[in-house]
């Protein structure tokens, strides 16, 4: 037997709850260094900070993936564990935000990097069962369809998230923090809106969404249940070797793209303050710095609809141009645009880069999963995705190693101590000299270089 189609609303269903899960991941990485800098982080020593993030994933997928692909129960498959992130992911959001008003439990910046972790572990718990709901529940004929429009509706969640501070501050919410506090109220606010929402578009994809039985599952996917069961040990080494070459060759283009997304995230508030505000942006408890950090918001958010709105005609270009050439050309799109910010010193000119930035995104977010998924065995579609996160993970962590130490500080820059007393660091450091706008550039040559590596890879029509 073969799966059926599903209904368009049927595919929208699946990935539904992806929508709440973005909004969320949106803010974290709209306002997250914003909100490090204010509790005192220095800007070189922030992506240290961003490590939580592709560490929990790299450890967390795989074993989700794993756990998921031998679980069976009445709300199904995939859905217990997309549900149980989705809570622990709302309960993180609202912590992060009031990080400094539990320095009687511990220091405001551990106590805000370990809900960090927290978030991000639990973003990781709900985002994979996502990914393999979409491969178990659609037949290779909607797998483009399915794939693309999880990215849309991703985008379509990571516009609301990104633009959240920035609308509530235009509605008279605080936007700069009281006196005593660190964060401002515009933050604060849209991260409980965003739990909130969060955790409501999951119950949605959780009720609205019935996984294949295990009969079903196993006719579906040439299972023999009648077969005698044979005990096999998930050894992550043998799963490693005997993964499809595509695996690889995705691989080698998700390192590039995910090294330039994680610069980009970590370093682009500090990035424009510098290059649009100046001095006037340097503190970060200043209006100047907040305002870039809302702009970063706008500029996300645009990214994120252009990339919904690309998203939803990848299935009709790839058809004409074909898949390979469709995720290469709209990578090196994305490189450019990065690389251009160097040259904007107006905030407005900005959108014109984050353009390609979006092309890029919608890409990345579609393409590789929907290559992937065809050439995996049904029964370790789980951990495969799981595994397949470490092309992710493992470049941010490279990214997040080095990154300060190639940024380095830049003479005369103001930052926070614990005591909340300003310091001054004396000396230039590091490569750039604390000049933030170059990673940037090198997050955008990153891209360029995995969009030729896109050459390299074999479907299996191929």
């Amino acid at each position: 037997m073969k799966k059926p189609n599903l209904s368009f609303w049927q595919i929208w269903n699946l990935s539904f709850g992806f929508l709440g899960v973005q909004i969320g991941y949106s803010l974290q990485n709209g306002n997250t260094s914003r909100i490090l800098e204010a509790l005192g982080a220095n800007v070189d020593k922030i992506n240290y900070f961003w490590l939580a993030a592709p560490l929990a994933g790299l450890v967390v997928q795989p074993i989700i993936g794993l756990s998921s692909d031998k679980t069976w129960t009445r709300l199904g498959r995939r859905i217990p564990f997309i549900l149980l992130g989705s809570i622990i992911s709302a309960l993180a959001m609202f912590f992060m935000p009031n990080s400094g008003n539990f320095a009687n439990l511990l220091p405001a910046l551990v106590f805000g990097g370990l809900i960090l972790l927290v978030m991000d572990t639990s973003f990781n718990i709900t985002m994979q069962p996502f990914r393999s709901l979409v491969g178990d529940m659609v037949n290779d004929k909607q797998k483009n369809l399915g794939y693309s429009l999880q990215s849309a509706l991703i985008n379509f969640g990571a516009v609301f998230g990104s633009l959240l501070p920035w609308i509530l501050a235009k509605l008279n919410v605080a936007n700069v923090p009281a006196a005593g506090e660190k964060v401002a109220d515009s933050v604060i606010w849209s991260f409980y809106i965003g739990g909130a929402i969060l955790l409501l578009s999951v119950l949605w994809t959780v009720f609205k969404t019935k996984e294949y039985a295990p009969k079903e599952h196993a006719e579906f996917n040439n299972i023999d249940l009648n077969a005698p069961e044979v005990k096999e040990k998930t050894n992550i080494i043998e799963l490693l070797k005997k993964a499809p070459k595509i695996f690889w060759q995705l691989g080698l283009v998700q390192f590039f793209s995910w090294f330039a997304l994680f610069l980009m995230w970590v370093y682009t508030t500090r990035g424009i303050a510098n290059q649009v505000w100046g001095n006037e942006a340097a503190d970060p408890h200043s209006l100047a710095f907040n305002e870039a950090g809302d702009w970063t918001g706008v500029l996300f958010a645009f990214y994120s609809a252009i990339a919904a709105l690309f998203a939803l005609s990848i299935p009709s270009i790839a058809k004409i141009i074909g898949r390979k050439k469709t995720y290469s050309y709209s990578l090196i799109f994305g490189g450019v645009g990065l690389i251009s910010m160097y040259f904007f010193h107006d905030k407005y000119i900005l959108f014109f880069s984050m353009i390609g930035v979006g092309v890029a995104w919608a890409a990345i977010l579609a393409i590789p999963y929907a290559m992937l998924a065809s050439s995996l065995p049904a029964n370790k579609m789980g951990v495969y995705m799981g595994l397949f996160n470490g092309t992710i993970t493992i470049p941010q962590i490279v990214a997040g190693a080095f990154g300060g130490i190639i940024l380095g500080v830049q003479k005369g820059a103001i930052f926070y101590n614990e005591a909340n007393e300003k310091c001054i660091e004396a000396a230039d450091k590091g490569l750039f000299s604390g000049n933030a706008i170059l990673m940037i550039v090198i997050a955008g040559i990153s891209l360029l270089i995995a969009g030729l590596a896109v050459t390299t890879i074999q479907e299996k029509s191929e």
